[in-house]
């Protein structure tokens, strides 16, 4: 998704890739800047998730989460995988044309959580688009790196709770 990103900004915007990274403000204060409000809002997001309301919701992506066996290393590097790439094509290459919300819309229904038939799963992907919204407005106002490190903190954050729980790597669905 990166690649696709970069091309698009060197080849089809008035900007270069390089320069994303050269706004906003320093990039070591974009980045705890980020990783807190990445952080918080998985946090927040997990609470909605866990609520007894979205039970199914949680059991289905817990499934297919846990499938994966996923350790540490592997939740790390997949989280800074999507953090970069997806945010040089959503925030880099794609709002620069749709702007902040409809990019964000955009997003989460890429990811599945918009959906017109599985009103529960609409609920948290309602609660995800305003979190789109504001790494959107982060990237805007502080920069790139902001963004990047917002997206892979959420990652970590909820990949790590759904794989390892409070107990380890042997987490059931019930202590999640």
């Amino acid at each position: 998704m990166g690649g696709i990103g970069i091309l698009v900004i060197e080849f089809f915007q008035d900007t270069t890739t390089v320069s994303l990274f050269e706004t906003g403000m320093f990039w070591y204060y974009q980045l705890p800047i980020g990783l807190i409000y990445g952080l918080v809002t998985a946090w927040l997001g997990w609470q909605l998730i866990k609520m007894q309301l979205m039970h199914e919701v949680k059991n289905f992506y817990s499934s297919i989460i846990q499938q994966l066996k996923l350790n540490w290393l592997d939740v790390i590097f997949i989280s800074f995988c999507a953090g970069v790439g997806e945010e040089l094509l959503f925030r880099g290459a794609i709002q620069y044309w749709l702007g902040i919300y409809f990019t964000s819309i955009v997003f989460v229904g890429i990811h599945g959580y918009l959906n017109p038939k599985d009103w529960k799963i609409s609920i948290y992907g309602g609660y995800l688009t305003l979190v789109m919204i504001g790494i959107s407005y982060g990237f805007e106002e502080l920069g790139m790196v902001s963004a990047m490190a917002a997206h892979f903190a959420i990652d970590v954050y909820l990949l790590g709770v759904i794989s390892f729980g409070n107990k380890g790597s042997n987490a059931t669905l019930e202590h999640l």
